[in-house]
This record gives structure tokens, sequence and C-alpha cells, in this order.
């Protein structure tokens, strides 16, 4: 399956506490970053850059006989040029999988993994995974044919056997399985023909099987006295507790405080209704007693032990808030992530309609534009209803109406992205395609496009990267925009030491940027 993350976007900025010490152009080319916690307790973070894995922080560079250094991550080597797809954690030890299949394990020196000190590679051959899964002290691998192995302390059972495995990993005997979960001492698996099965610490109810007996065997969950038509999309563990999120919004909880949103008694031996609607998405962690829910329009709820306490009841949380990561900074001290996830905003439509089905199927298309060799596939018609370029090219305007299109200016994961965008409305742009971006934008007059490289220029213009998007910002006249200008002005500093190192310059983009300048120039003096 594909993984689904649970954020797709993370402001890094709510880590700049964490991070203050790290130079700006480093920060700015991280793609996807990983804090790694354990109860609370802070270990560091994995920060991705488009080709290289960096570790920070004292302890997972201990993990990893590296030098730490507060104000440059350190590169983890074996990782670079691999894509990380999935990261999770224990006590004391992180886990990698990357899009090869791979599974990566990094441990403390007092842990049992054996990983001395390295990345340790989850070897068995010729097997490939596609999701892991983390306990408190063990994990989960899925294996792509749908297999679930274990590996670690068998804490109550959760290795199905008898005695702990940190070496050999351990077949639970289950397959046709799509999604794992784990909480703290309990596992979950949703089967591929919407079937739960848990297995493991059962003493608050976690199990959801109506008793609180620990499990050596995936047990089937059911949910009495509810008729479930839908679909499951979800399933996600806590320390005590489980949650079962489904495609028609409804979600479930059993184990520790899953009662008493309703109730007196705290625990739900059953799957509970959670009384909340159209919830979107859900998250917690094998060391949290309390769970967020994102319902529409990015409203998000908490419920729970937020101190270790007393249960807090279902609570909305103020404001349109971005992230579950934004979300865990007000109930928490500092921003916990759920799983990897982007730094760098995806552009959505509010089309929520999808042609995703059009885009790339091999089934069903009648052009294929080829970059590289390799071709992207789509359907004439609907990029036609789609763009206006398009439009053009396929209604016979022009001479070469083909179905075969030769693409040279552009690369291709920036036009995959791009005709990815046309049919799902959604696009994800960082500083390395932001300029091609730009470039196709104008040349396909595609102002949707344009407008979502205008809103990226302007929220990640600073002192440390003014250089890098100037000449984009000149050359396409993105100053016009008026975000990109108000943020320019606070720069004029910079601004006018680049004008007086280029006046030489005679090209008709710098004379309209330097009339631009000299009119606010101008203006502020009069004020």
């Amino acid at each position: 399956m594909k993984i689904i993350p649970t954020d797709t976007w993370v402001d890094i900025e709510l880590f700049q506490n964490d991070l203050k010490d790290i130079d700006q152009e480093f920060i700015q080319s991280v793609v996807s970053i990983f804090k790694i916690t354990q109860f609370f307790e802070e270990i560091g973070f994995l920060c991705i850059t488009n080709d290289k894995t960096y570790a920070y922080g004292e302890a997972i560079c201990e993990w990893l006989s590296l030098q730490h250094d507060p104000k440059r991550p350190q590169q983890i080597d074996i990782l670079n040029d691999k894509k990380i797809i999935q990261v999770d954690s224990g006590e004391g030890f992180v886990v990698i999988l990357t899009d090869d299949g791979l599974v990566y394990l990094a441990s403390n020196k007092n842990s049992p993994w054996k990983t001395n000190n390295n990345l340790r590679l989850i070897s068995t051959g010729n097997d490939r995974f596609e999701m892991i899964a983390c306990g408190c002290i063990h994990f989960l691998l899925l294996r792509k044919d749908g297999t679930v192995f274990a590996l670690g302390d068998n804490w109550y059972g959760v290795l199905t056997g008898i005695s702990d495995s940190h070496i050999t990993l351990v077949n639970t005997g289950l397959n046709n399985i799509k999604i794992i979960a784990c909480g703290a001492g309990h596992i979950l698996a949703l089967t591929n023909t919407n079937q739960i099965y848990s297995w493991g610490w059962n003493d608050y109810g976690q199990l959801g099987l109506g008793d609180r007996n620990n499990r050596r065997t995936p047990s089937l969950v059911s949910f009495p006295d509810v008729s479930i038509n839908s679909p499951i999309k979800n399933i996600v563990g806590g320390w005590k507790h489980s949650l079962f999120l489904f495609e028609n919004g409804q979600i479930f909880g059993c184990g520790y405080g899953q009662r008493s949103i309703n109730y007196n008694e705290q625990d739900a031996k059953v799957p509970t209704k959670i009384p909340i609607e159209n919830v979107q998405s859900v998250a917690c962690n094998n060391y949290l007693n309390f769970s967020f829910a994102l319902v529409q329009f990015s409203h998000y709820y908490v419920w729970g032990d937020l101190n270790n306490k007393e249960l807090v009841p279902l609570k909305k949380l103020d404001g349109q808030l971005k992230s579950f990561a934004a979300a865990s900074a007000i109930v928490n001290k500092s921003p916990i992530t759920f799983g990897l996830t982007s730094t760098f905003y995806t552009y959505k439509s509010n089309d929520p309609l999808s042609f995703i089905e059009l885009f790339n199927n091999p089934d069903n298309y009648d052009v294929e534009f080829v970059i590289d060799d390799k071709p992207i596939l789509a359907c004439k018609c609907y990029l036609k209803i789609a763009s206006k370029y398009y439009s053009r090219m396929f209604s016979g305007d022009w001479q070469e109406n083909t179905n075969r299109v030769m693409i040279g200016a552009y690369s291709y994961d920036v036009y995959y992205s791009y005709l990815g965008m046309l049919h799902t409305g959604q696009i994800q742009i960082n500083q390395f395609n932001i300029a091609e971006f730009i470039d196709l934008a104008n040349c396909y007059c595609d102002e949707q496009l344009m407008k979502h490289c205008q809103i990226f220029i302007e929220k990640f213009l600073n002192e440390s990267t003014i250089s890098t998007y100037l000449s984009l910002i000149i050359d396409y006249e993105l100053y016009n925009y008026e975000m990109i200008s108000n943020k320019l002005i606070i720069f004029k500093n910079i601004l006018l030491k680049f004008v007086n190192d280029n006046l030489s310059m005679n090209s008709k983009n710098f004379m309209n940027f330097l009339e631009w300048f000299s009119k606010h120039q101008q203006q502020q003096q009069q004020e």
C-alpha cells in the first residue's frame, strides 16, 4: 500500500527552539523531518534533503557514532541517495524504511538491538517491506506480500511466541495485511478485507476484545451493537488505547480514557464511538495517552490524559491549525511529529474533485509526454478542459498535433508534478524546483501555478534566502505581487546593495526592477 503521511506539511518554524543554532541555508534545504522523542525526552531529529539524510542531536549522533555539532546536522552516509518514506521510534531506538523496501535500525548503546553504534540493516535476504510500526520495545514490519513480522522484546506476547528476538524476524502468521500499528505494548493490523486483528498488552481493554486479558496470538476485533458499513481508513495505537477511523468520518476508540467521553467509567473494552463526525485523520503515539483528530476546515480536537493526572474530555482546539504537530504544540511543551512529514507546503485546490484515474493510466490515455526517454501518459480531452495551453496544443492550432510530445525544457519530476496538479489540484514546491515551476507557469500562462510559486517565495523569503530568490523575483517581475513587494521592502538595505553592485546591467527586467525600487524608495522618503 502507499503510506499516507499523518501530516502532509509541517511548518519547520515550529521547531525553531530546537533548531535555532542551525545554519538557515541548511534549514531551507530540509524537505522532510522527524523528531525522535521517547516519553517526552527529546533524542534529536532526522532531517532529510533531496538526496541526503542527516542526524541532529547529541543522543541520535551518539547512536550513530557521529560527532554532534549544534550548528550543523551530521550526514548519515549509508542513506545517501536513498528516499526515506517512513520513520518511527520506540524506547531507545529509531527505525527507517526506504522506498526500495529496506529497513534500518539505530539504537542506544545500552539496548539489546546490537547495532554497535551504527545504522543496522534489518536483512532477510531478498525480502522487501512497505510499512513499519514501532511499539515501546518492539516493532513490526509489513512485507510487500502482506505478511507481518515482529522484532524486539516479547512484552506480553507481542512477538506471538515465548521469547525475545532482536536479531531474527518472527513471522506473526498474519498475511493479507495492508496497515499495521503499535501502541506501547499492543499491536493492530488491518487486512485487505476490512478486518482488524489485535494482540499483546490489554490491561486497559486496548485490544478491543471485550476483556482485559493479554493475547499472544492475533485476535479478531468486532464492533458490537454497531453496524459498520464503511471501509476502515486507518488504525493507530497509543500508550494504553487504540483508535479506528472509518472512511465515512466516524472514529471509534478502545482502552484507557475512551469511555470517559460519554460515561463515568474511563476505559472501553470494546470499540466505542467517539462523538465527533467528518474526521479526516487521527494521530497518536506509542507513548501518549492522548489523541488528536482532524475534521474539515483544519479544525483539530484533542482528548485523553494530557498531563498524567486526569482525563480531558473531547475538546476543540482554537483556530485553524496547519498540522498535528502544530496541535501538539498547544497541549505539549514542544511539538511532536507523528511520523515522517514534509516541511514544504502542498498547495491544494478548493475543487474537491480528483481526476487522478485519468493521469498516467496505461489503460486510458491518448497522448504521452516524453522527458529523458520516460513517458507520462494523459488524456487530451481532459487536458484541454484543464489548461488553455493544452487546449491550443490539441485543438489543431499548432502544426505539431501529435500523440507523442517531446519535452526538453523541463525535468521529468517537475513536469510530472505539474500534470499531477492539473489532475488532483495538489503540488509540492521547494527551493530546488521553484525556478522550473515559475518558468513553466510563465510559459504555459498558468495563473494558478504562478500564484502557488508566489506564495512559496513570499513565505520563505528572508535575509538568508533573498540572494537565492532575487533573480527569479526580477526575471519574472514577482515584485509586482503585493505580498512579495511588502516583504522585499523589509530588506531594502540588501536590495540597495544589489542595485549599486549591478548598475551596469542594461536588461529590460533589471531596469523595470530598478524603476519599481526607486518608486518605493521615494514613497518611503515622503512618508
